[in-house]
């Protein structure tokens, strides 16, 4: 109970801050004196049941999101950086993590920056002076934690989306047919399938107001693109308030954000949130089902999947990673509590790394971390490019899963015995800061151990002896 009570007050006192509330304005609201919150965000009083669900209402949380925060998955992050051997030194606990992570995460997400950048340095070659600042790269790791902040849920642009396909199905019945009428009648710009050069998939030509899309894009693809332009256009004003909220690096990050968020609009256009949430409990959760209904690729109902967090009406909190085949994750978001690495690869025991072994097939897993935490995970590998001969053909996994508590509301838990532990695979987040010393897929030692090699016996793995 006392972790839990740590995690709830940082939690508060973040949640609290960022919506620019004072401790007498949240106090007034709850029904308590601005003395007593004071102690439960100082971690010095605990916080009753019937308390706890005010808390979460008020601030449109799930409850249970106030004990598995945000702090966790940053002090996952910490631990992860920390076990880089130039800390081998610094003897520090995991205590002493989770506790610099919940009473001061500003202080915590400060440090990994200086570890993202030291990483960023240390993989670039050599120069003979120093590097200009601009040369350093952190957008995509920004972007990566605004969307966790937010648990990658905006309701700003889901209210632009649903707005946006009101008028879009009031001129035709068929989306495809409605978003191109809406690009031209509102914006002027028609849409033409053309022969665009290898790697690009979607060009706007503006002299003819013309939005090409690539002939050798899928269909699912196209209603993609048709709907990310519009996006773009119907729902700017939104998506630039939602980036002026966000504290994200100067130089191509907000550029890069601005895309992400129009791809987020465009989702919420193909997918509209009640009818994709209701298709979703139908159909438990049946990803291949729910493309047929909705005319959309296995990744894009995976990410739609991990956006269902609106109060009152929230789907399966869920974590998605993307990884190719050398094991470089190009898309981490979590919600289930599992710690997606930050700076390496995963634990090669999962099962989005064992999808590459029967491609286009689905993946099942119950996997426990080393805390005890269980997971049930789907995991399929998909295959962009082609489409013409000798075409390049890129090679990626995705994997989504949820908490043990919600498998059976999926249909991939059927017949499956989740209470039985010959199901489970023991899983980590990274060698270096997995404590499964037996595990015989080790790459590394742990950061805080060392190899004691036994000249009379060869094991089959030299780092399952050490001190």
């Amino acid at each position: 109970m006392a972790d839990e009570e740590v995690e709830i007050g940082g939690r508060i006192r973040r949640l609290r801050r960022n919506r620019r509330l004072s401790q007498s304005d949240l106090a007034g609201a709850l029904g308590i004196s601005a003395s007593y919150l004071n102690l439960i965000e100082h971690n010095r009083r605990k916080v009753t049941v019937n308390l706890l669900f005010s808390i979460a209402g008020h601030f449109g949380i799930e409850p249970g999101e106030l004990v598995d925060g945000d702090e966790a998955r940053l002090a996952g992050h910490l631990m992860e950086a920390l076990a880089d051997e130039i800390f081998a030194d610094s003897d520090m606990t995991n205590l002493e993590v989770r506790d610099l992570a919940h009473a001061n995460p500003a202080a915590a997400r400060a440090m990994l920056t200086l570890y993202d950048r030291f990483q960023a340095l240390k993989a670039r070659p050599a120069a003979t002076g120093p590097a200009p600042m601009e040369e350093y790269h952190r957008a995509t790791e920004a972007i990566s934690d605004f969307l966790e902040l937010n648990a990658n849920h905006f309701p700003l642009l889901e209210e632009a989306a649903e707005r946006i396909r009101a008028e879009i199905d009031f001129s035709d019945d068929n989306f495809d047919t409605g978003a191109r009428a809406y690009l031209f009648n509102v914006f002027g710009i028609g849409v033409r399938l053309a022969s665009l050069p290898a790697g690009i998939v979607r060009q706007f030509d503006a002299a003819r107001r013309e939005l090409l899309l690539s002939d050798l894009a899928s269909p699912a693809t196209a209603r993609f693109l048709v709907a990310q332009q519009i996006a773009a256009l119907a729902a700017q004003r939104e998506i630039e308030t939602v980036l002026a909220e966000a504290d994200l690096p100067e130089a191509d990050a907000p550029a890069l954000a601005r895309n992400v968020l129009g791809a987020y609009v465009a989702a919420a256009l193909v997918m509209p949130y009640a009818p994709f949430l209701k298709a979703c409990r139908d159909y438990r959760y049946d990803i291949d089902r729910l493309g047929h209904r909705f005319g959309a690729s296995f990744e894009q109902i995976c990410h739609r999947m991990t956006t269902l967090q609106r109060k009152g009406a929230a789907g399966i909190p869920m974590h998605l990673v993307r990884t190719d085949i050398a094991g470089n994750i190009s898309k981490r978001f979590s919600l289930s509590g599992i710690h997606i690495p930050r700076h390496s690869g995963a634990c090669p025991r999962w099962n989005v790394y064992a999808a590459f072994l029967s491609p286009e097939r689905l993946n099942i897993q119950i996997s426990e971390m080393p805390g005890g935490a269980r997971y049930f995970c789907v995991a399929r590998t998909v295959s962009k490019g082609a489409y013409r001969y000798n075409a390049p053909v890129r090679h990626l996994a995705i994997g989504i899963g949820c908490s043990i508590t919600h498998a059976r509301e999926l249909v991939y838990a059927d017949g499956m015995d989740l209470e039985s532990d010959n199901q489970i695979v023991p899983i980590g987040v990274s060698c270096r800061i997995c404590p499964r010393m037996e595990c015989g897929h080790r790459a590394h030692p742990p950061a805080n151990h060392r190899i004691v090699l036994d000249e009379t016996s060869r094991p089959e793995s030299l780092y399952a002896r050490m001190l």
